[in-house]
């Protein structure tokens, strides 16, 4: 969601702030603003995107500035609810939200502060300033302060007659950037890869005050602690667009290389073994009873796949929960679960909450799948597996999606070992499978001119219904989640079957319906299906197995894929629908990247 940037060096940064915001577009945002030291304070503020921002800087020299994308949570997009807020001689960007800040509010608004905004932030600008009366060091006055909010925060502070920058981390990620003419602050590393590759990732209850010549880190309470410094492994070549026109289509075709890096470990492999998991996964994995999937949007979908697997492989129950919805219900816990947390960034705000609940009660056996080795997510559990799918910048995932059903077909390969359902002869077949997997996507992907073509009549329809049976019901919904992501169209997914019990009525010549047809256990059933969408004049196009004896006729457009792919078909049946969504959206004109109202990284509630 919301981007930080902050730096304090030699020379001019106000590149710097435009660049790494640049870089932070992908999280989703409708506002923009800086604040720098020149010696006195300056503001810039916007509405829209970054670039529009950028054209107000000409001319700005700053050697110290804090700088911002803004994703509306209190307040409208507009001006005055843009970061930075200003309170005084000091000025405040934040990521976040912070529950109490009403009560905040009423507060200063006693002792005679008055509020320009309708944001949360506001409140923390305020609270600062106020703090600052009575205890005049900038550093105690943050700490002070950030020990009264409740909720979620990064923040990065400056003020006038000061030469540092004081940023705070908790339930928001924030991380430093060690470069040889400064410090710098952001809320992802990919904004700093312009001046250095050397980061620290603070934790929660930390607060950090940057200098030209480094930093210092302390807790909530004052005592002064060392993280750490890494060095990335990202490249700012991983995160620029190439050859491609958008990020999603970069990232659409990376998959392969994705998929190759994240089963990297399976080159010499001759069998599952739970140390893919962590040092302790071979005791953690043992004796379960049942496995707990928690996870939101693209990632819960990951999790619906992983379902089947787990119970037909390892016959173990396996629950699956939108992470939102589970901590707020009554749940029956069982200590010998595995709970499986998902997440892309590892920063997702409900996900996070929701694996917090579970250890809360008595379910200590945890599993991060993530992308970013430093999350928070990846902090938390007892073990983890990192998906290595590189950056992912468009807001609609894709290479994040496949590499996570790629980790989560080796875990439910690895537990069908533990619990002895799982032949030599057969593990055998699928660790071949797995690693043959990157070619076979590569293959999927040669489809894409047939797709354009199906495009060009999708982007004139309104509505649209995807169809699935199995361990495709959920690649169904991922696809109807793509279409209405970044084209805007309505989109609805359901398991065929249930066709006749409501969705029919739906059908005809204007809705076309999608459905994911490989040549498993339940095509002769789907095909009783596609009859009863043909019988109403329904306009049908099937995804289908080369080996799928589904045959082309009116109304009923086929694109065959290379081949059937077993236990590992969902895999490479979603890549055609993220062509079709994405192909859709470019007919349309839709912003591909960053579609309206979306985040990257939900780090909210």
């Amino acid at each position: 969601m919301c981007g930080i940037v902050a730096a304090v060096a030699v020379g001019n940064i106000v590149p710097v702030l435009i660049e790494g915001l640049k870089k932070l577009e992908y999280r989703g945002y409708d506002s923009a603003g800086l604040a720098v030291l020149s010696p006195d304070m300056y503001r810039l503020r916007s509405v829209g995107r970054v670039a529009e921002l950028e054209a107000q800087t000409g001319g700005l020299s700053a050697e110290l500035g804090i700088a911002h994308t803004r994703w509306a949570t209190h307040g409208v997009p507009s001006e005055r609810n843009a970061h930075p807020h200003v309170s005084g001689r000091l000025a405040v960007v934040h990521n976040g939200i912070i529950e109490n800040f009403a009560d905040i509010r009423r507060e200063l608004q006693a002792v005679g502060y008055t509020f320009t905004s309708d944001t949360d932030t506001e409140a923390i600008a305020h609270l600062i300033e106020y703090t600052l009366k009575a205890t005049p060091d900038l550093l105690e006055a943050v700490r002070l302060a950030t020990a009264q909010l409740v909720g979620a925060y990064a923040i990065a502070v400056l003020k006038e007659g000061e030469d540092r920058i004081l940023v705070a981390r908790h339930g928001a990620p924030l991380l430093l950037g060690l470069g040889k003419e400064g410090t710098y602050a952001a809320s992802d590393a990919s904004a700093l890869l312009q001046v250095t590759r050397t980061m620290v990732y603070l934790e929660d209850g930390d607060i950090a005050e940057l200098d030209r010549t480094g930093h210092r880190v302390v807790r909530q309470n004052g005592t002064a602690v060392t993280r750490p410094a890494h060095e990335s492994s990202l490249s700012a070549d991983a995160v620029e667009l190439g050859q491609y026109r958008h990020y999603m289509q970069k990232e659409i075709f990376e998959q392969p290389l994705a998929l190759a890096n994240t089963l990297e470990m399976l080159g010499g492999a001759r069998s599952f073994s739970p140390n893919l998991f962590g040092v302790s996964a071979p005791e953690m994995l043992s004796n379960l009873r049942g496995v707990l999937v928690l996870a939101c949007g693209t990632s819960y979908h990951a999790g619906l796949v992983a379902r089947y697997w787990v119970e037909q492989l390892a016959g173990l129950p396996c629950q699956v929960e939108i992470a939102s919805e589970y901590r707020y219900r009554d749940s029956v816990p069982n200590p010998e679960t595995l709970v499986v947390a998902i997440s892309q960034s590892g920063e997702t705000a409900d996900t996070l909450a929701a694996l917090k609940h579970a250890r809360a009660l008595g379910m200590e056996r945890s599993l991060a799948i993530c992308n970013v080795a430093e999350s928070a997510l990846v902090r938390e559990t007892a073990l983890r597996f990192l998906t290595r799918a590189g950056p992912e910048i468009g807001v609609a995932s894709t290479k994040a999606f496949t590499t996570q059903l790629a980790a989560l077909a080796l875990l439910a390969l690895t537990l069908a070992k533990q619990q002895g359902r799982l032949t030599g002869d057969e593990e055998v077949k699928q660790l071949g499978a797995l690693r043959h997997l990157p070619v076979a996507v590569q293959k999927v992907l040669a489809l894409e001119p047939e797709i354009k073509i199906w495009a060009q009549g999708f982007a004139m329809k309104h509505h649209a219904l995807f169809l699935g049976r199995g361990h495709h019901y959920p690649i169904a919904l991922e696809g109807a989640l793509k279409l209405k992501e970044i084209s805007y169209i309505h989109a609805e997914a359901y398991p065929a079957g249930e066709l006749k019990h409501g969705p029919l009525a739906l059908v005809d010549r204007e809705m076309p319906v999608i459905v994911v047809a490989p040549n498993d256990a339940l095509l002769e059933k789907l095909k009783s299906n596609l009859q009863e969408v043909k019988a109403r004049g329904g306009e049908l196009y099937v995804f289908a197995d080369a080996d799928s004896e589904v045959a082309e006729s009116e109304g009923v457009h086929i694109v065959r894929l290379p081949e059937h792919y077993g236990l590992l078909s969902p895999v490479l049946h979603v890549v055609p629908l993220q062509l079709l969504a994405y192909h859709a959206a470019l007919v349309k004109g839709t912003d591909v990247d960053k579609p309206r109202n979306l985040a990257k990284s939900v780090t909210v509630e």
